[in-house]
């Protein structure tokens, strides 16, 4: 072998570390790939690379066929995670940074270490801070599903939503008979501005509607 038992764990150590950082990120915001995810591509990325150099002797050097292998093999993680629903496309970012995670593995097993930190600082900070600093720009989906006795409930409700700039996408209203009569359930999606409450904003809106009762708020 070309490099030192040494070498090979620090790749791999640093690897782990830096995939870890952006799992713990994901992790923190209840995503559905979390730490044990992203270090596991980004540590399972760097023993590819450095399989690829060391482990099929001097005359096998052609370590840029893993990479990319690496890179279109990552996309079935990806795919996993990204769920169409009801018009609405959800877990691209989770996507986004377990293809970055693959590829700041790949930095540390080719012994690019400063390369595969500064990757993993820009998207920690891309995924916290700079969000953190500018949380209103752009739009959000947000789903609100609750009963209410008539449809006329439902209509004076989205038309307080829509006169405060909430853009109501879609709505779907069912029928449901209960013991004290016929009962609505809607299902209702919102556009609303990005922000740290977006769900509380939505309930906040529900309190002068007493007849209305909510049973979910995603977003």
């Amino acid at each position: 072998m070309d490099t030192s038992y040494i070498d090979l764990t620090i790749r791999l150590t640093l690897a782990l570390v830096l995939g870890g950082a952006i799992g713990i990120e994901r992790e923190y915001r209840a995503k559905e790939a979390g730490f044990r995810t992203h270090f596991l591509v980004a540590l399972g990325s760097a023993l590819f690379c450095v399989v690829s150099q060391y482990g099929f002797g001097v005359d096998l050097k052609d370590s840029s066929r893993v990479a990319a292998q690496v890179v279109s093999g990552i996309g079935f993680l990806g795919a996993g995670t990204i769920i169409f629903q009801k018009n609405v496309v959800r877990g691209l970012t989770t996507a986004a940074g377990l293809w970055v995670t693959a590829a700041i593995g790949l930095a540390c097993g080719t012994g690019m270490f400063v390369a595969a930190t500064i990757a993993t600082v820009m998207v920690l900070l891309g995924l916290e801070v700079i969000n953190a600093l500018i949380p209103q720009l752009g739009m959000t989906t947000v789903e609100l599903s609750f009963s209410a006795p008539s449809t006329e409930s439902v209509r004076e409700l989205i038309s307080h939503m829509r006169s405060d700039g909430m853009d109501v996408q879609s709505y779907e209203l069912k029928e449901r008979r209960t013991s004290k009569g016929e009962l609505l359930e809607a299902n209702i999606q919102l556009k609303v501005k990005r922000g740290t409450t977006d769900n509380l904003r939505v309930i906040d809106y529900m309190d002068p509607f007493t007849d209305v009762r909510i049973s979910a708020v995603e977003g």
